[in-house]
């Protein structure tokens, strides 16, 4: 890496998990960190790895590496303002004829063979993001040093295997593990429509010889990519609560809807993953812990040392979702009242297609908010030279990080 980018920052990574409208939450922490960083143009995350929405978030802050405060400012305009129909087709003669379109597959699909269905037509998602984006800036950023390597995640459809498409530095080489691997590729919009596509709301996409769906399914370790890439210190922002208290069990009377079982698996997708990681590099971390620094330096272990800050929600996403849901165009409102979406059941499948842009700025005030609160930490998070630093999260968030101190990874690329 060259260049003015060159500096203790260059090991710096930030990934940005999925989650659908979630991802505005993403956007009010980076609005934070631009401001607890004194609104700097010169990008503090060379290395940038993103998951569904949060790969959209990562492509514009890659396009606009040059001059972060931009970046993050473009993105604030767009999240503030977006409507659904930015995203996917409102208007009753789309909305119906894809809908159409979606039941005629379930009822005949055995004879109609292979057609792209889904519930929703992002179509809308896809001429925005290219008429935005220019990913020819990425070379150039790379070769500037203001970007190390940026990535961006999906799922196969026919391998199984989630893939980290990156573009990096020409050191830079893809991995290979169980289910996982890293492929070099110039990214297009077709990478972040395929990272984006939520199973069943969004079609797949063909890359290459595969069709490809959202980035978080099959993604085992979220924290990998940036790991690859090089990282020795990353900061994480997720989309949902990472809870310490297992939540009071409560009696179902009523036959759960299609929107709340949809919802359920989402979660699952976006959410358990990455607490999993979060959990299995703490373990590797008090591992090594225990291990003398110089036998393990003259093992030839690729093991280092990565220091990892969290950003979560303080509250439940979801839970915001139902004062805003009846903020969209009556067609989204009439299929989603279909699959019980409307209902306080189905709130958190609504919670993940909701761009409304009234939803999506309650949860950059929300992401705003969390991370100012966390100032202090911030700060010394991005100062290299004193972190490991003390880690403080609210009462009610689970840290697997915390050990009395704040737990430095020492961690391999897993």
């Amino acid at each position: 890496m060259s260049g003015e980018g060159q500096s203790s920052k260059a090991n710096l990574a930030l990934v940005l998990t999925g989650g659908g409208a979630r991802a505005a939450y993403q956007v009010g922490v980076l609005v934070a960190i631009k401001e607890i960083l004194g609104n700097p143009k010169q990008n503090p995350f060379p290395i940038i790895c993103g998951t569904s929405a949060g790969a959209i978030n990562a492509a514009v802050l890659a396009v606009d590496a040059d001059d972060f405060s931009y970046g993050v400012d473009k993105l604030h305009h767009v999240w503030s303002n977006f409507r659904p129909n930015l995203v996917y087709r409102t208007d009753p003669i789309g909305a119906f004829a894809n809908s159409l379109r979606w039941t005629f597959s379930v009822v005949f699909g055995a004879f109609t063979g292979s057609k792209k269905i889904s519930l929703f037509d992002n179509e809308p998602l896809g001429k925005l993001l290219q008429h935005h984006l220019d990913f020819t800036r990425i070379d150039t950023h790379i070769a500037a040093g203001h970007l190390r390597a940026v990535s961006i995640s999906a799922s196969g459809f026919t391998s199984g295997q989630n893939c980290s498409f990156f573009q990096a530095a020409p050191d830079v080489q893809g991995w290979r593990r169980s289910q996982r691997i890293g492929v070099a590729a110039r990214l297009g919009v077709d990478h972040l429509m395929a990272s984006a596509a939520i199973p069943f709301a969004f079609p797949a996409i063909k890359i290459n010889r595969e069709f490809f769906g959202d980035g978080s399914m099959r993604q085992m370790a979220p924290v990998s990519p940036a790991l690859h890439l090089g990282a020795e210190r990353v900061f994480v922002v997720g989309t949902a609560q990472l809870l310490k208290d297992v939540p009071a069990r409560m009696r179902g009377e009523t036959y759960p809807s299609l929107a709340q079982i949809a919802g359920h698996a989402l979660s699952s997708i976006f959410l358990d993953t990455l607490a999993a990681d979060l959990e299995r590099l703490a373990r590797i971390n008090a591992t090594l812990n225990l291990i003398d620094p110089e036998k393990l330096e003259e093992s030839g272990s690729p093991l280092r040392h990565v220091d990892v800050c969290v950003s979560c929600p303080t509250q439940s996403l979801e839970s915001l979702a139902p004062q805003y849901v009846r903020n969209l165009p009556w067609p989204t409102r009439f299929m989603m009242r279909s699959i019980g979406a409307m209902r306080r059941g189905g709130a958190t499948l609504a919670s993940y297609i909701l761009f409304d842009k009234e939803y999506c700025q309650a949860l950059i005030k929300l992401g705003y908010d969390d991370t100012i609160a966390r100032r202090g930490e911030i700060e010394v998070f991005f100062n290299a030279e004193v972190c490991p630093m003390p880690l403080k999260l609210p009462d009610n968030t689970y840290n697997p990080l915390r050990s009395g101190a704040y737990d430095a990874h020492k961690a391999t690329p897993v």
